[in-house]
């Protein structure tokens, strides 16, 4: 690994103790911006007085996400999955409550909400959504190869670059250095290249060296 100088290694340093402590919600900020939750757009289409409650019960989750309360976060949630669970708003709420559970560190309810997401959402990109936060997840908990099996998936061609980056993180974490810094390298060529989330892709490429 090649020497850094002292700015640069407090730069790589902080963004790791940043990202260690923010990842997760990073993650899903991205990904809620990809997505704009698109549901009211669905709903438009497939007009009905169901379509109408579930939007409303899922206007209650989005409220409760301001109280600060996984409880009330998770009860709008589970009463929007139980009553229609197969409508677009249902993998949104869930979600919403991974992220109220995360911030709690109540990792397994988040994990099994996940699971859900994957097994039950109609749409591709809130599936890829779900096994992005899971791979996080399984990192945090040093469970690699889960992690890599998420990442693994098929997924669009959009998600690659996140899909990557977090790759990266799995094989470096597992000391495989070449393969993460393929794997960032990856990242770099596939996201925007005018996002700024690629200022922290560069730093972890560069906090590699020269690997061989």
């Amino acid at each position: 690994m090649s020497t850094l100088d002292l700015q640069e290694q407090e730069q790589v340093d902080a963004l790791k103790n940043w990202w260690s402590a923010n990842g997760k919600w990073v993650v899903g900020a991205v990904v809620i911006a990809l997505l704009g939750f698109s549901a009211v757009q669905f709903w438009k289409n497939h007009q009905s007085e169901q379509a109408g409650e579930a939007a409303k019960l899922f206007a209650e989750v989005m409220k409760q996400t301001t109280s600060n309360d996984p409880k009330r976060v998770n009860d709008a949630a589970a009463a929007l999955v139980d009553k229609y669970g197969s409508s677009a708003y249902a993998p949104r709420a869930q979600l919403l409550a991974v992220q109220a559970n995360l911030q709690a560190k109540d990792i397994a309810r988040a994990k099994t909400q996940l699971q859900w997401i994957v097994e039950h959402a109609a749409e591709p990109a809130l599936q890829d959504t779900a096994r992005l936060k899971m791979a996080s997840i399984l990192l945090d908990e040093k469970k690699f190869d889960e992690s890599l099996a998420q990442l693994n998936a098929t997924h669009p061609e959009a998600f690659t670059g996140l899909y990557a980056d977090l790759k990266g993180d799995v094989l470096a974490a597992q000391g495989k250095l070449v393969e993460a810094k393929a794997a960032y390298k990856e990242a770099l060529d596939k996201i925007d290249p005018k996002s700024m989330y690629r200022n922290l892709v560069q730093l972890k490429l560069d906090g590699l060296g020269d690997v061989k």
